[in-house]
């Protein structure tokens, strides 16, 4: 629980160091969210756009938490991804511009969520060290097909061994520090971060205690939805 005021901090920080500093509420970021109301939610795989082959293998298992927490019921994404690899289906990006009716057919769900992986990776050298996890996040009606809802959350850690003291010692320790570092590197958390970061500007759903409370609630306004 207390993840929240951290994440939510970082947010901001980015938001400002991007330029972003514009806000607006839920309501007008995202109006369908409230006429439409969804309540269910089928999540598809995730649309990788990073260089790493195996990001949606672990990015997969950090979606679905965040989004309950908001306040939807989400299909179990183990069996709903199960039943679309056995149609065929294993990446969103089949099915972004395609009817999503099937969704309310069989699934009974009211909206879909689509996720791309737009960075997964680390960039080194020598003695410093990052690592950047950046999602989108975008929610469309499963009945009318119309974007409902899109955000995208990026984490940067550095991942640095340490002060370096200025002698040829320290400096070793520093490389070799950094090195370890980079080496084991666990994405997972930081993808956790990421996604609750995107879906902290998401409006709460039907069974969050603030469900149709957060209309006038003020989120930055990010690059994706200036176009008009």
């Amino acid at each position: 629980m207390n993840r929240w005021p951290n994440i939510l901090v970082m947010f901001i920080a980015l938001a400002i160091l991007g330029g972003c500093a514009r806000q607006a509420t839920k309501a007008e970021l995202f109006p369908l969210m409230y006429e439409q109301k969804p309540r269910s939610i089928v999540i598809l795989p995730p649309i990788n756009e990073s260089t790493a082959a195996d990001a949606p293998t672990y990015y997969s298992t950090t979606v679905q938490e965040p989004l309950v927490y908001t306040g939807f019921y989400v299909l179990p994404y183990e069996i709903s991804t199960d039943i679309l690899h056995n149609e065929g289906i294993t990446d969103g990006e089949q099915l972004y511009d395609m009817p999503l009716n099937m969704f309310k057919e069989y699934f009974g769900a009211d909206a879909v969520l689509f996720t791309r992986i737009k960075k997964w990776d680390t960039a080194y050298l020598v003695i410093a060290s990052t690592l950047t996890v950046e999602v989108e996040c975008e929610l469309k009606s499963s009945i009318s097909g119309e974007k409902l809802w899109n955000y995208s959350g990026t984490v940067v850690i550095d991942l640095s061994g340490g002060s370096y003291g200025g002698d040829p010692l320290s400096l070793i320790v520093k490389v070799v520090a950094t090195a370890v570092s980079t080496a084991v590197a666990d994405y997972v958390p930081y993808a956790r971060q990421a996604n609750y970061m995107a879906l902290s500007a998401m409006p709460y759903g039907p069974y969050h205690p603030k469900y149709e409370k957060d209309a006038g609630e003020k989120i930055f306004i990010q690059d994706s939805h200036k176009k008009k």
